[in-house]
């Protein structure tokens, strides 16, 4: 999908047979005479074998607000496997065309967001960010934002009609994906440095659930292994081990809050071998055990 302007022409979903995946129930173009923000609640069918989701140019949140699911998503020529669940925001790269299948328990339901890239883009000018770095936003969105969750589940449910709502609402947006989730980390890594060690944490992050070592991630980055920890400890203060081992219980911690997965489930989503695995990390990280983390 494409936004041309500050009105927009094009339906939603041009080009993608929609009908066959979700049943919309909300459209902020039809129901609400937005012209800056798009927002769209859905209806999804519970089991998807295939489905081409067409390149967008705007950026695209994608909030589950109902039901769970083994997601598996393929982009770049790798499946990348995570849970659908409530609560768990993901960014779309824009420009990027992928496949997906899931299996869920019952029917899921999703309110999504689009941002006119442009609204971001002169955000970034007026803020000066320069060029967005879309791939290390989409890895930090999915890494967890409880305030710009609550923003999207805002946006979904409002009712205000005419358009001054929805452009204070992608003014918001724009503004909060740049300054949280698009900006460099601070410290003294050269630049160069520091561009591989996001290269390596969004490496992480998209493949939490398979087997990754510190060579596959040094290969990624064109980096020694030596030289891969050296700046990467010097850019976060962790090893690349500690910091992909974090994550991991970090997302377990998401999905024994969010879902009723069983530990089992959850621990190959995170990247465990078994529940056993998991168990045992998650102590040490945490001091308890995963059960009494969500019986808490």
């Amino acid at each position: 999908m494409v936004f041309n302007s500050a009105h927009f022409d094009l339906q939603p979903y041009t080009g993608f047979d929609m009908d066959a995946y979700v049943r919309r129930t909300h459209c902020s173009w039809e129901d609400a005479g937005w012209q800056s923000l798009l927002v769209q609640r859905f209806h999804h069918v519970p089991v998807v074998e295939s489905m081409e989701l067409p390149a967008a140019a705007d950026l695209h949140l994608v909030l589950p607000v109902g039901g769970q699911a083994v997601m598996e998503t393929r982009a770049d020529g790798r499946w990348h496997r995570h849970a659908w669940a409530p609560g768990r925001l993901e960014l779309g790269v824009p420009d990027r065309p992928v496949l997906r299948r899931y299996r869920g328990d019952g029917p899921l339901r999703s309110v999504q967001v689009h941002i006119p890239r442009g609204t971001v883009e002169r955000a970034a000018a007026q803020l000066g960010c320069g060029a967005v770095d879309y791939e290390r936003m989409a890895a930090s969105v999915a890494a967890g934002d409880p305030l710009l969750v609550e923003a999207v589940r805002a946006v979904g449910s409002a009712e205000e009609t005419g358009d001054l709502y929805a452009e204070a609402s992608a003014a918001f947006l724009a503004v909060h994906l740049l300054t949280r989730h698009s900006r460099a980390p601070g410290g003294h890594t050269p630049a160069r440095e520091d561009a591989r060690v996001r290269a390596a944490v969004a490496l992480m992050r998209d493949r939490l659930a398979e087997p990754l070592t510190l060579s596959d991630m040094a290969d990624e980055v064109h980096l020694s292994v030596f030289h891969l920890v050296r700046v990467f400890r010097r850019a976060t203060g962790e090893t690349p081990h500690r910091y992909l081992i974090r994550l991991r219980i970090e997302e377990a911690k998401r999905l024994l809050r969010d879902t009723d997965f069983t530990v089992a489930r959850i621990a190959p989503l995170c990247g465990f071998a078994d529940a056993g695995a998991l168990s045992t990390a998650f102590l040490r990280h945490t001091g308890v055990r995963p059960s009494a983390y969500r019986n808490s």
